[in-house]
């Protein structure tokens, strides 16, 4: 089915520019890489894993898909998983993050792969006219569904940087009029550092990590360039999109429903998505929380409106004393203030049997001290909820997914 539904798409915009591969210098028309791939000789059944970030990894993906074979993508130096092979009807295999715990499989069907590209190629408003740019990984979920799956689905070209630095985005902007550029906060927070934001973007995502509202708004007012929020899982793909014209008013908020996505807030508070876009099952051992059409995810949320807020997560919820927050709400308080740049807060034993858990915030930023950040919380929340140790870092680099990992931080500053 996604081979037949590429061969469409290579003859409906054969003479088209298809893909560009900075890194190798070459480029290709639909009906080129559509003549590449035909040249290949057969491959066997059962897995492929596809690696890397040039072309190699499409040529990968539509060689499996025309064998009949399931892709499974990797993480540039990532070992291939031992698994079975997973049943009939099975096409992809998605890696999750492990932001919870260890990392798993999600096996996927080719109809839940095309309804996740049709969904956000509907909200996004997708264009062949506005190339995507990318940079960000195409062995992530968030990569192959918004880069690989419109280019081979719908026809969206794609120009592969060969890297994220600010002088490669400048030289990669001039390819074309107008770009799509999805990236990970990380890499906007340092396009605008450099002044690097190409003038030529007409539709700039922001999705792997929350976008924090203080860049979201300076970027605005400095560039006018909207950047759109984009909350999605490696289990059923894209959830909500923000597709406001200016600045969220309110942090937590990740958008409405991608079309022909239903969402709900389960008895726990935690939100649950259903749609075709949800996979199959993980593997090779399935469980309760993805079965069935439904994603139950561990995202405490709200919705309000259409829209939806994040209220944190279950699993990270900080207990000082009995008294839960989630370290979400403290850091969205602690962005507010001029000095940070970046934060993460997390909870650590505390050793006093009545306490519980003591609140921890590590933060990036200019010259500033605990005691500053405290007096300033103390206006913006209750005292029980103001971190009690501060840790100050150069920067709070994400892992390669563009996701700051809490419990990967925890352990690097020396707390249980």
């Amino acid at each position: 089915m996604l081979y037949e539904r590429w061969q469409r798409t290579a003859r409906e915009h054969s003479d088209r520019l298809a893909l560009i591969d900075l890194n190798a210098n070459a480029r290709w028309t639909f009906a080129e890489l559509a003549e590449a791939i035909g040249r290949q000789a057969p491959g066997p059944a059962g897995l492929r894993f596809a690696h890397g970030g040039g072309a190699d990894f499409i040529f990968c993906v539509l060689a499996a898909w025309r064998d009949q074979a399931v892709v499974c993508p990797l993480e540039s130096g990532h070992g291939a998983p031992c698994v079975p092979e997973p049943p009939e009807g099975i096409v992809h295999l998605k890696t999750t993050s492990a932001t919870t715990g260890a990392a798993r499989l999600v096996a996927f069907t080719a109809q839940q792969l095309a309804a996740d590209a049709e969904n956000i190629v509907q909200t996004m408003g997708l264009c062949r006219d506005w190339p995507n740019l990318g940079v960000i990984s195409l062995a992530h979920s968030y990569g192959f569904s918004n880069l690989v799956l419109p280019l081979l689905l719908h026809g969206i070209p794609l120009t592969l940087s060969n890297s994220p630095l600010p002088e490669a985005i400048r030289r990669a902007a001039t390819l074309s009029p107008h770009l799509t550029l999805p990236a990970v906060p990380a890499l906007w927070r340092a396009w605008r550092e450099a002044d690097a934001i190409p003038e030529n973007v007409r539709l700039a995502v922001s999705a792997g990590a929350p976008l924090p509202l203080p860049l979201e708004t300076e970027i605005f007012k400095k560039t006018g360039l909207k950047i759109h929020n984009f909350y999605g899982a490696t289990e059923c793909g894209g959830i909500a999109y923000d597709a406001s014209p200016v600045p969220r008013m309110d942090a937590a908020c990740v958008g409405r429903p991608l079309k022909n996505v239903a969402l709900a807030v389960n008895s726990d508070g935690c939100l649950e998505v259903r749609g075709k876009a949800v996979g199959e099952a993980y593997w090779p051992a399935p469980e309760p929380g993805l079965s069935g059409g439904c994603y139950r995810t561990n995202d405490l949320a709200e919705i309000n409106n259409t829209e939806v807020f994040l209220r944190g997560r279950a699993g990270d919820q900080i207990n000082v004393a009995g008294r839960k927050i989630s370290p979400e709400s403290i850091e969205r308080a602690l962005l507010r203030h001029p000095a940070v740049r970046d934060c993460l807060v997390f909870g650590a034993p505390s050793g006093e049997a009545d306490r519980g858990e003591i609140i921890v915030a590590c933060v990036a930023g200019p010259s500033t001290s605990g005691e500053a950040l405290k007096q300033f919380l103390l206006g913006e929340l209750a005292a029980w909820q103001v971190p009690r140790e501060w840790r100050f870092v150069d920067s709070l680099a994400p892992n390669e997914r563009g996701k700051l990992s809490r419990a990967e931080w925890r352990a690097r500053l020396g707390f249980k």
